[in-house]
């Protein structure tokens, strides 16, 4: 029996049985979907919803059979993964405020001979506790400057959101349902005129918080400054 341990792939294998030549590995990688684009990690926090895509990477295994293993568990539950997948590439989307950690074994068999690998450290994936602020005014005069009315930057783990816009008397001016989105000021293609307007928000957070929104909001497009 010979056990060996290559840290530079932060991986280890256990060979039960010897044979010549180069003998079949694996290079695990987690790939994160971000709003700029793909990114590799080997831990991630972020604002749920977070895709993410795990790929074993397989390499020299000519006439091997790989068996892998996917495990995603919560710290300290190693033992009992909610999550288990024996594909060599899993997408997978985390929507819950916590951190998961995500592990990979392969075992490769050719003719009796069997090796084992294991990752030595875990990947995780940290998803932010939900937040999320309303603003009471907005601006929209074109001149590039608050002119949307819209959920504030910085907001986080929102996985369901809906929104709504009425004027005094009832009427829904606007709907939406993308929180990077929002309201321009206008109904039917015109702008409404200045005044106090009435915002509807629900929406859910990662973590299950519920945010239920109901606040007057100031249109104001002509304003005086110092």
């Amino acid at each position: 029996m010979k056990y060996f341990c290559f840290s530079f792939f932060a991986f280890c294998f256990l060979a039960l049985t010897g044979i010549s030549g180069q003998r079949p590995s694996v290079s695990p990688s987690m790939i994160i979907q971000t709003e700029t684009g793909l990114d590799s990690a080997s831990t991630y926090t972020g604002s749920a919803p977070i895709k993410a895509f795990f790929s074993a990477n397989p390499k020299n295994q000519g006439e091997y059979t790989a068996h892998y293993e996917w495990s995603m568990y919560e710290e300290g539950k190693s033992a009992s993964p909610f999550l288990v997948r024996h594909d060599a590439d899993v997408e997978y989307t985390f929507n819950q405020a916590r951190t998961i950690y995500i592990t990979l074994t392969t075992v490769f068999t050719h003719n009796g001979d069997t090796i084992i690998y294991a990752m030595e450290k875990p990947f995780s994936v940290t998803a932010y506790e939900s937040t999320m602020n309303v603003p009471n005014t907005f601006t929209p005069n074109h001149d590039g400057t608050n002119d949307i009315f819209k959920v504030k930057d910085g907001h986080r783990s929102i996985v369901k959101f809906h929104g709504y816009i009425f004027n005094r008397w009832g009427k829904k001016l606007f709907e939406w349902t993308d929180i990077n989105q929002g309201w321009d000021g206008t109904y039917a293609g015109n702008d409404v005129a200045d005044g106090v307007y009435f915002c509807h928000i629900e929406a859910t957070g990662a973590d299950g918080r519920k945010f239920r929104i109901k606040k007057a909001i100031n249109l104001i497009r002509k304003y005086i400054t110092d």
